[in-house]
């Protein structure tokens, strides 16, 4: 049996036949690598919460995926003039969905901005600027330069769920990420970094939560990365292993 894995989705302005319309937009790195899992994917849409809980009782795994940047509010934190494609609704859906396959023990595969909504979800916060902030940091969003080239190295922690999954403790990323975590919530811990310390990887505490969070685009590294895949893999076998128990 193949699990059904829910993506979570941005809203965007495009052109159409209408003109300028409200799209939802995904991009199709994500589900081409669940199916190479062996997972079916589907397009969660930004809506009430009201359908969180319907949803999360239908899926077998969720990823939380990557995108534009989260309400500094909703971490204590300050407006910055780097902060870019805020959108309310998709912040208060996916931090519900974050919360909701917590306690479900969801199967979750959190991504960029996803781990970042997973962190905040439970309290966490965030850099709102690497660069700003963070001086000494390596160029996390290097512009010019392909998002499928890896760009440094991540350490992981050998011990990690996370190592494990991805079947190494050094792996070369790729980065497109302007923010990070900076105080990491209570219930998770960090497996991962890059060279000048940014937080690449966490998992939870609680073991029994099959969740990965990854502040690279394993999606956008595809299946001839042998790591990318191996993550996609462990996640969907996962999400496998929840539906036939």
């Amino acid at each position: 049996m193949r699990p059904i894995i829910g993506v979570s989705s941005a809203r965007r302005m495009v052109t159409s036949s209408a003109g300028e319309t409200r799209a939802h937009v995904l991009y199709t790195t994500y589900t081409g690598m669940i199916r190479e899992a062996d997972g079916i994917p589907i397009v969660l849409t930004p809506g009430s919460l009201a359908e969180v809980e319907t949803l999360l009782d239908r899926l077998d795994g969720l990823v939380l995926s990557g995108g534009g940047d989260i309400d500094p509010g909703r971490y204590g934190g300050d407006p910055h003039e780097a902060v870019y494609a805020v959108d309310p609704l998709r912040d208060e859906f996916e931090l519900a969905l974050a919360r909701g396959a917590a306690q479900r023990r969801l199967p979750t595969l959190a991504i960029c901005r996803g781990m970042q909504i997973a962190n905040v979800a439970f309290g966490g916060t965030l850099f709102e600027d690497i660069g700003a902030q963070t001086p000494d940091a390596l160029e996390h969003r290097r512009h010019g330069q392909a998002a499928t080239e890896h760009q440094h190295t991540v350490e992981l922690d050998p011990d990690s769920t996370t190592a494990k999954a991805l079947g190494k403790d050094l792996i070369d990323a790729n980065t497109i990420h302007h923010q990070a975590l900076r105080v990491v919530a209570g219930q998770f811990r960090i497996t991962g970094h890059a060279p000048d310390g940014v937080i690449e990887a966490m998992e939870p505490i609680d073991a029994s939560w099959p969740m990965w969070g990854v502040q690279w685009h394993p999606e956008y590294l595809g299946s001839d990365d042998g790591p990318s895949l191996a993550l996609f893999k462990a996640f969907v076998t996962a999400a496998t292993d929840r539906l036939v128990s």
